[in-house]
């Protein structure tokens, strides 16, 4: 009878596994779509998927996600046009990633010790109990994932790739905590000195929480400003001048370096989606590839196609411009190289600095007004002064996700900014500052501020092997892909990190 009873429970927890799979493969196959249609300006509902060779639209047999590529060789079944193999390649891996943390975090027996290892601490409180903050780390993997493979191929970041995981963070985090308080239940299991998932403001953090209020209320007014035309969006001017140097270039016959104007079905950001940075520091580059390789459920368009668009673009509007656009649209270096010659990004960053503004000073006063409302204070902790009144959880988890949103795209911008007034050229790009503050959102600050860091070396380290292999140098670098992949190094691997810390600092480190 024993025997049978963990048999069954086997079978239930490998169920359990397959849909897990199953549905990462789905979501594999979003990412397809979102991965093919978003740098295209296209809807991602409408119209459904269809070859683009014979234009059949596809059925459910062609849309099975890593099978249905498999059954059709490779090929449509409609004119047998091939099919790129980067559509099963994703879905399984979003599948394999999906599988290999749900089984390590809840699957697998803790006796086995390298998985009470890299098992969070607030995973112990099970499935059924934490299952919101799953969902929200899953979701932020999968943007991830889809905005790495846009951004290595069009060195654009689409903002909607971004908002997501933010918006999933902040009300996953916000919902599941005023759910457990509702039901009055208790997780009792997290890092020491936390109460949640991620970092959050604690008991005696009320400073933190005016200031994370006030901070986003401040974000708002800017926008507003913004909006109102108060304020001027930075690089506002750059399509303009670049017109005229691509002008200049041709007109005087020179090598022009060229980088394609910013479409506005695709551009989400107040200059552009991804920006060029000097090689020191890595960064992006801007402009579309000629033609991004087919990666939704459409078969790749044929060598003769691709060159007749290109052929049909050359004669749409004519002009000496628009061909040396069109010339050096699949050069990445030479795009980058009339990028970073745009001769007013300090300036530029004046005006990121007052869009800042109201959200910098609301902050302070926000922290000050929220610590003095709730005094007063007597020294009740061992490390400090305690209120009165502490931070309610709910406060302060939804406070801890705000607070992340914030101090993880602060850091970038900081970085940003102060790079760009040292170089005189625009410095990373506002598409890495929303990508690490949709990731604060999910993680907390702790988290963002460490992948940062690691993703400078991720960059360094493949542009060293990229440059031995190619024997050449790149004077940028496409730094999306490098913090995602810093992202998932310090999710997946924390416990390395906290090695790593702990060696660094000579002192114990735990985190969330």
């Amino acid at each position: 009878m024993p025997s049978e009873y963990t048999l069954l429970i086997s079978l239930a927890e490998a169920t359990k596994l397959l849909f897990v799979i199953a549905f990462g493969a789905c979501v594999g196959s979003l990412m397809n779509v979102l991965v093919y249609r978003l740098p295209r300006g296209l809807d991602i509902v409408s119209p459904p998927s269809r070859c683009p060779i014979c234009d059949t639209r596809l059925t459910w047999r062609e849309n099975i996600p890593v099978l249905g590529w498999v059954f059709l060789g490779g090929r449509c079944r409609f004119c047998r046009a091939k099919i790129s193999p980067e559509y099963p390649l994703v879905e399984a891996a979003i599948a394999f990633l999906f599988g290999a943390i749900y089984s390590v975090w809840y699957m697998l027996p803790r006796e086995w010790g390298w998985v009470a290892w890299l098992r969070p601490e607030w995973a112990a409180n099970g499935l059924a109990l934490t299952w919101p903050m799953l969902v929200i780390v899953l979701s932020m993997m999968s943007c991830l994932a889809a905005m790495t493979l846009i951004d290595a191929k069009t060195r654009l970041i689409p903002l909607g790739l971004l908002w997501f995981p933010a918006i999933v963070g902040f009300l996953g985090h916000s919902l599941h905590v005023l759910v457990i308080e509702a039901r009055d239940i208790e997780l009792r299991r997290f890092a020491p000195g936390f109460r949640w998932a991620i970092p959050s403001p604690g008991p005696a953090g009320w400073w933190w929480v005016g200031a994370a209020i006030g901070g986003m209320v401040g974000l708002g007014i800017g926008n507003l400003l913004l909006w109102t035309g108060l304020i001027r969006r930075s690089f506002a001017d750059y399509d303009e001048w670049e017109r005229s140097t691509l002008a200049e270039n041709a007109g005087s016959s020179e090598p022009p370096s060229a980088c394609p104007a910013q479409s506005d079905e695709v551009s989400a950001q107040p200059s552009a989606d991804t920006l060029a940075v000097p090689a020191e520091l890595g960064g992006e580059v801007p402009g579309h590839d000629s033609e991004p390789e087919v990666v939704t459920k459409d078969p790749e368009p044929t060598r003769d196609e691709s060159a007749g668009a290109t052929a049909a673009a050359a004669h749409d509007g004519g002009g000496t411009e628009q061909a040396v656009s069109r010339d050096l649209q699949g050069d990445p270096e030479a795009q980058a190289e009339l990028w970073i010659q745009y001769p007013h990004a300090r300036r530029e960053m004046i005006r990121e600095l007052a869009f800042l503004a109201p959200c910098v000073t609301l902050a302070i006063l926000g922290g000050k007004l929220a610590k003095h409302l709730a005094g007063p204070w007597s020294p009740d902790f061992a490390l400090g002064f305690a209120p009165a009144h502490p931070v309610p959880l709910w406060l302060d988890v939804i406070c801890g996700s705000l607070m992340g949103y914030l101090v993880a795209g602060g850091v970038v911008w900081a970085a940003r900014i102060l790079a760009s007034l040292a170089f005189g050229k625009e410095a990373l790009g506002l598409g890495d500052v929303h990508l690490m503050a949709g990731v604060g959102a999910c993680l907390g600050w702790i988290d963002p501020i460490l992948a940062f860091f690691a993703a400078a070396f991720i960059g360094v380290f493949f542009e060293v092997v990229r440059a031995i292999l190619a024997r050449r140098v790149r004077r940028t670098l496409a730094f999306g892909p490098c913090l995602a992949m810093g992202t998932a190094v310090v999710v997946l691997l924390k416990p390395c990190v906290e090695m790593l810390l702990e060696a660094i600092l000579h002192r114990p480190v735990n985190l969330p």
